[in-house]
């Protein structure tokens, strides 16, 4: 239910339309595009995502999702003031259901609903009432967090249905009627098992950089770790420390066993998973959407065939390491157990057999396939795709539940 749909024979305009709405989300966002996007153009719909982007301009389509966007600023003021206009534009393309990802599209998504009878359905990634905590000072925390909460309660009631892609996200809808998980596993792998070889190894990072998800622990574990040790990092710095990492690495004699390819298409940042040996979810103690966390790398390193490094304090990913057997469950914020985890994971022979076994439980528990089918199942009740859609106006653009 990934990669490129089947051709449909029915007309375009017969099908219905999903408008995948983002104000933050890149145009071709692994979960956004290619995993929902994708299983539901598979499945006979129409998928257009509509971005909020900070040059505007529409891209060509991702994995059978065509790409729209509106122009915004930078920062939360220009996401703020972006609302009203991507409201507008999704509701001229009358689609048949509203898909929206974070709480200022979800707000969008609300207010285009109201003009053109679209249904909703609200996609919660994270612990958003926990969001603003690092922000804030300390006393003005809880106030925000039942702002915030308030806020989600309001929206899950007025929208149609409510995605949530991991558990401990449930509570802030109480009211929703339909809420579904549709956690963000990976494809069922489709390559040979991995096979490690003896020498150097190389540890993988997956995705956003920065302090908190323990950037400067990966050069403790440099340091520390075995001989010749390197550190690829696929994805980019969101949290303005990117000089100061690279400074340390410098004066600690490490920068020539780093490499950093900034942000890469999916398909690419898989294809150098495949050269690494290790992969790293080093998230620090301090946010609840750490403790919390679901992320698509631990996946896409299990798929690989990596043996993963993931925090002890995530009741999720630490479980899903501990009953597959694929990697090793530590404190974050212990360089030396993350050394000592290096140290065990030289040996070729336990990298085998904790990737094959990752590779195993992504194929047997924690497929994607499951979860596209579990969220094809909530749309056939809001929008089935054999329904007649509303086609999109020549003005809207050229892309041209309670789980029952």
């Amino acid at each position: 239910m990934t990669g490129r749909p089947a051709p449909d024979p029915r007309p375009e305009a017969t099908r219905p339309l999903v408008l995948m709405l983002s104000n933050a989300h890149p145009p071709d966002d692994v979960r956004v595009a290619r995993k929902e996007g994708a299983a539901l153009a598979s499945a006979g719909y129409r998928v257009v995502h509509l971005h909020a982007g900070l040059a505007g301009g529409a891209g060509p389509p991702v994995a059978g999702v065509a790409l729209d966007c509106v122009a915004r600023r930078p920062g939360w003021l220009g996401r703020l003031l972006a609302v009203p206009g991507l409201a507008r534009r999704a509701a001229a393309f009358r689609p048949a259901v509203i898909h929206a990802h974070e709480p200022d599209s979800w707000l969008a998504a609300l207010l285009a609903a109201r003009r053109c009878g679209a249904r909703v359905v609200l996609d919660v990634h994270e612990h958003y009432p926990s969001r603003l905590d690092r922000r804030l000072p300390a006393p003005l925390r809880p106030l925000a967090r039942a702002a915030i909460r308030r806020a989600c309660r309001w929206m899950g009631r007025a929208a149609d249905a409510v995605v949530v892609a991991k558990d401990g996200l449930d509570p802030d809808f109480p009211a929703a009627r339909r809420l579904v998980a549709v956690r963000n596993y990976a494809p069922a792998p489709r390559i040979p098992a991995r096979r490690h070889g003896p020498g150097p190894i190389t540890l993988l990072h997956l995705g956003a950089l920065s302090e908190a998800r323990g950037a400067f622990r990966m050069l403790d574990a440099l340091a520390m770790g075995p001989e010749g040790t390197r550190l690829l990092l696929v994805g980019r710095f969101t949290d303005g420390s990117a000089a100061r990492f690279r400074a340390e690495a410098a004066a600690r004699g490490l920068a020539d066993r780093i490499e950093e390819t900034g942000w890469l298409p999916q398909p690419a940042a898989l294809a150098r998973a495949a050269e690494a040996d290790v992969g790293l979810v080093l998230f620090q103690r301090g946010e609840q959407n750490h403790r919390l966390a679901l992320p698509h790398k631990l996946f896409d390193c299990m798929a690989a065939g990596l043996p993963v490094i993931v925090p002890e304090f995530g009741p999720e990913v630490a479980g899903v390491v501990a009953e597959a057997g694929c990697g090793i469950v530590l404190d974050p914020g212990d360089p030396a157990a993350i050394a000592a985890a290096l140290h065990r994971l030289a040996d070729p022979a336990l990298r085998e057999r904790l990737g094959a076994a990752g590779q195993a439980a992504v194929r047997d528990r924690h497929a994607w396939e499951a979860e596209a089918a579990r969220l094809l199942s909530l749309y056939a009740a809001l929008a089935p795709a054999e329904a007649g859609g509303s086609p999109a106006p020549a003005d809207a653009g050229e892309p041209l539940a309670r789980a029952a």
